[in-house]
């Protein structure tokens, strides 16, 4: 009896402890990369400049935000920002779009399921444990599709020597540390990442 009643009182431990933890979320990014370096890839310090396209040009101060959280993520795989030797340039897209509501939980335009919770009890028969679903009302909340494309450029011939691209979907909209994610999830591996579609989660404050 002792040993259940401390096997219970662990579980419900825990489920205390992860609902503790829900400061942090997971942003799930789907993400494909190619590169094909002409020469050696790019070592430590190699310096880089950012490329615009026109359209870019017209909303200077978005893109500039966009630049200055790529310009964190580039230092943190050795590339360094330095416009008047730059060996390569950068350029950075991204686009986010509202694709519907959820169809149920946060953003239901119904009953959906609140926040579980966890209940322990005793008696003269024994110990119960368990967990419960509160149902709840919520409001209809917009649902977030994100596309991010990296590219680098060699300046010395023009080409593309290195391309990826980042995906992910969620209620949260484009903050600057969903976006901040996002640009880690894209240059993992860099510069030389692994073939093939990968499926890259970094954890953010919620």
């Amino acid at each position: 009896m002792k040993r259940a009643i401390a096997a219970i009182f662990s579980i419900a431990m825990l489920g205390f402890f992860m609902v503790g933890c829900s400061g942090l979320q997971l942003v799930e990014n789907n993400v494909t990369a190619f590169h094909s370096w002409n020469a050696p890839p790019p070592g430590p310090g190699t310096p880089y400049r950012f490329e615009r396209l026109p359209s870019q040009q017209v909303s200077a101060a978005y893109q500039d935000r966009v630049e200055e959280t790529a310009r964190v993520a580039l230092a943190r795989v050795g590339m360094e920002l330095n416009p008047a030797a730059a060996r390569f340039s950068v350029q950075v897209r991204v686009s986010t779009q509202v694709i519907e509501a959820l169809p149920y939980g946060p953003g239901y335009d119904g009953f959906g399921f609140g926040m579980p919770g966890v209940f322990l009890g005793g008696g003269n028969r024994g110990a119960a444990f368990g967990l419960s679903f509160p149902l709840g009302y919520s409001a209809p909340s917009p649902y977030f599709h994100r596309d991010l494309t990296l590219l680098v450029r060699d300046l010395g011939n023009s080409q593309v020597v290195f391309e990826t691209r980042v995906t992910n979907d969620g209620i949260q909209n484009e903050s600057p540390a969903v976006l901040s994610a996002m640009l880690d999830a894209a240059l993992q591996g860099f510069p030389q990442p692994p073939p093939g579609p990968r499926r890259i989660s970094v954890q953010i404050p919620r």
